[in-house]
């Protein structure tokens, strides 16, 4: 074989070498493995064209090109502070943070330039806006209404941006000394009122209780002295009926008991050792021991 026979089959030989190897790099520039938590920005020629997401894509070698590798995982943002102003005029230092994620790399990545600086800034201004809107007291306590508002309005912010919120959260609402001292002395006069209020509610209490025990033994004592009444006009009523039955003897015969009754009593008494009575008191009793004996 002559030298140019040899070189004319060296030189097709690196032809088809080189042929191979380009068609090899070709393959590997065509075949992209994306990863599960990213999402690949394709461009042709300066311009954007796809979108990758994860698994094996394919695209068109030397054309196309892989200019933006773009995470999808949710990120937080700093924690950020910013000074606000309530409603009534309390100057208060929010600590706020956001966690956010992008679903439209392409928006992200040709429309803002640094995301994480953008979010913050309106976040901040939103924090401002919103606690301006409330008072204290409803910062303290609606503050879940408070994140959620923020979350809200934080979205509506960056819709153009192609990143979804997740979540907000207002960490601490630190206030400066004077106003803890102010809030300090307010709540240990709201608890004196309310001891106040409480030992007064119970006095009254005692004295309604009072009144009302008072008012029962009254109701008491009146309904005894009724139920005494009965009796005594139904005594009364008795004799009147004996009397009415048996004329004027039946009334001689109650006096009689009276009288001896009156009698035994007198005995009985210790300071008594010697009992005088007049003469007609006498004939009275015998009269009264006839009576009682003839009832006998």
């Amino acid at each position: 074989m002559t030298q140019d026979a040899v070189a004319e089959l060296l030189s097709s030989n690196l032809l088809y070498i080189l042929l191979a190897i380009l068609i090899i790099i070709a393959i590997f520039k065509a075949i992209q493995i994306v990863p599960q938590s990213e999402q690949h920005v394709v461009e042709r020629f300066g311009r954007l064209h796809s979108v990758l997401g994860p698994g094996i894509n394919m695209i068109v070698p030397f054309l196309d090109k892989v200019a933006h590798r773009i995470s999808i995982l949710e990120r937080q943002l700093p924690t950020a502070s910013q000074d606000a102003i309530t409603k009534d005029n309390v100057l208060v230092q929010v600590d706020s943070s956001v966690f956010y994620r992008i679903v439209q790399p392409e928006k992200t990545v040709y429309r803002i330039r640094d995301i994480d600086g953008a979010i913050a800034t309106t976040v901040a201004g939103i924090v401002r806006a919103e606690m301006g809107k409330m008072d204290l007291d409803e910062v303290q306590s609606n503050r879940a209404q408070l994140i959620q508002t923020i979350k809200n309005s934080v979205e509506d912010a960056v819709d153009n941006w192609g990143i979804e919120v997740t979540r907000a959260e207002i960490l601490d609402v630190n206030l400066d000394q004077a106003t803890r001292d102010a809030m300090l002395q307010q709540l240990n006069a709201e608890r004196a009122r309310r001891a106040h209020v409480t030992e007064a509610e119970g006095q009254k209490r005692a004295v309604e209780l009072n009144a009302d025990a008072e008012l029962y033994a009254a109701e008491q004592i009146a309904k005894a002295r009724r139920i005494a009444a009965d009796a005594e006009a139904y005594a009364t009523s008795v004799v009147a009926r004996a009397i009415a039955d048996n004329g004027l003897e039946a009334a001689q015969y109650q006096v009689a008991l009276k009288q001896v009754e009156a009698l035994n009593k007198l005995g009985a008494s210790p300071s008594s050792s010697t009992i005088l009575v007049p003469a007609n008191a006498l004939e009275a009793f015998g009269n009264a021991f006839s009576m009682l004996k003839g009832k006998a």
